[in-house]
């Protein structure tokens, strides 16, 4: 494989011509940035508003706006004045995201002439060749004279930089400037490459009765640029985008919560059509090729509850099944209300949230983890964190018969049913049995009262002492 001086190019990139190449153009950067904003939404999309002041020439100028995202949707960038509103208008852009490496810019060569320099490893003494490129694809293959030549040992010297190959990412803007000179400008933009994702801390009271939540988010740069000093801000709710192909799987933007006033000073709230928008009160770097993290929230001693849950299946109410299952696994959940009367009351972002517990020694235990969706306040969040290890159930049918019908339209149905609840803890718990029930349905008997939690839920709420057992025995018929 060819080795080609990276530090030629570096040089090179400073040589006149390629100077000459733009030098029409008036170029800006991060020294003339006085401010900039980003929104973040999720799924890979954000507003960015950068504000710089600028010394143009009145009338047509072209103006190279650099430090930009390489991820910029350059049909959303919008170019306006904000100390002479209406003083300038764009006439034509365009965004050169083509940036120069040693092979792109072997890549613009293909065709053209370079030199070659060979080194003598006794006498160092430099030999120059004049070469085409004809192909930079994997590899770089040259013509030198009469031969053909890959993999040959020198560095490669070009004469200039194409003009289309830049260093950072930039928007070439011809514009015409009715106003004076010196002025304030913003210019604002949608990128991909800037998301995020919530994650919550929670720990759970040794009593099992109390938690304490904390939430971040987790904000990733991977659009090519950095935004110095940002007012960041954050939108909740489900934004609808046209779904193209410049867009990230999904279509949908789930955008960022934050914490409430109440419980954390630098957030502030306010709503925004029908989302929620979150600014931060003071600002943040967010780096190029960074993950940073945010803190969000805090609330401590919101009121919980653990929740032992067997969720059936309809499918055994229309056949002879007799045995159902042995030890099966019964559900562990912890539910919370979402209310300012329980310690929170603010809009919780799609996240996922980690739950631990302290044991014996005082050292905190991951015991499970749930995803949950955006939720808005005094709604009810739920979380399974597993299965009991202790408390299991024995399912069995224990009658099953035709009571009428011909046809799949008409039929009725009887049976009857088993379950025997175990609990090896040392304490008594209470196990939610819940029946998903077929068609027009009636519990006919049962050994413990009953709710019709839906209009095809029947709902158990089972006591089952310490280190004993409670049988559960019904009997459902069931009409289609």
């Amino acid at each position: 494989m060819m080795r080609y001086s990276v530090s030629c190019i570096s040089m090179l990139m400073i040589f006149s011509p390629f100077v000459l190449a733009q030098d029409h153009e008036q170029r800006t950067g991060l020294a003339d940035q006085r401010e900039v904003a980003v929104t973040i939404y999720n799924e890979n999309l954000a507003l960015v508003k950068d504000q710089r002041r600028l010394n143009l020439k009145r009338g047509v100028t072209a103006l190279a706006y650099r430090d930009v995202s390489a991820r910029m949707r350059p049909e959303t960038a919008l170019l306006r004045s904000i100390s002479v509103p209406g003083s300038l208008s764009v006439i034509e852009q365009n965004f050169d995201f083509d940036l120069l490496t040693p092979q792109k810019l072997l890549e613009k060569y293909v065709g053209k002439n370079v030199t070659v320099v060979r080194t003598h490893p006794t006498t160092g003494i430099d030999t120059n060749e004049d070469a085409q490129v004809l192909a930079a694809n994997g590899g770089v293959v040259l013509k030198i004279g009469n031969r053909i030549e890959t993999g040959v040992p020198g560095r490669i010297v070009f004469g200039d930089v194409p003009a289309n190959l830049r260093d950072r990412p930039t928007l070439v803007m011809s514009l015409n400037n009715t106003a004076s000179a010196t002025q304030d400008v913003e210019l604002s933009y949608l990128t991909g490459g800037l998301a995020w994702k919530a994650d919550y801390v929670v720990e759970l009271s040794s009593a099992e009765d109390k938690i304490d939540v904390s939430g971040w988010v987790t904000l990733t740069n991977t659009s090519g640029a950095t935004y110095q000093n940002a007012k960041l801000q954050l939108v909740a709710g489900d934004v609808n985008q046209v779904r193209e192909n410049f867009l990230a799987k999904g279509g949908q933007v789930m955008a960022m919560a934050a914490a409430p006033r109440a419980k954390v000073a630098d957030m502030a709230e306010e709503s925004l059509f029908e989302y929620h928008l979150y600014s931060l009160n003071r600002p943040t770097t967010i780096a190029e090729n960074q993950t940073k993290q945010v803190a969000l929230l805090a609330a401590s001693g919101v009121p919980a509850r653990k929740e032992f849950v067997l969720r059936g299946a309809d499918y055994y109410y229309q056949g002879a099944y007799g045995d159902l299952g042995q030890k099966m696994k019964i559900g562990a959940f912890i539910e919370f209300e979402n209310k300012e009367s329980a310690q929170l009351g603010m809009p919780l972002p799609k996240g996922v949230i980690r739950v631990y517990k302290k044991d014996s020694n005082g050292n905190a235990q991951f015991i499970g983890e749930d995803s949950v969706d955006h939720t808005a306040k005094n709604e009810r969040v739920r979380l399974k964190l597993g299965d009991a290890f202790d408390v299991t159930a024995d399912k069995k049918q224990t009658d099953f018969k035709k009571i009428a019908g011909n046809s799949k339209y008409n039929y009725v149905f009887e049976s009857g049913y088993e379950i025997l609840l175990k609990n090896a803890k040392k304490e008594a718990v209470t196990v939610t049995v819940q029946e998903p029930m077929p068609g027009d349905w009636q519990v006919i008997s049962s050994s413990h009262p009953h709710t019709k939690a839906s209009s095809n839920m029947a709902v158990w709420k089972v006591q089952v002492p310490a280190e004993g057992s409670t049988k559960l025995v019904y009997r459902a018929l069931v009409r289609y």
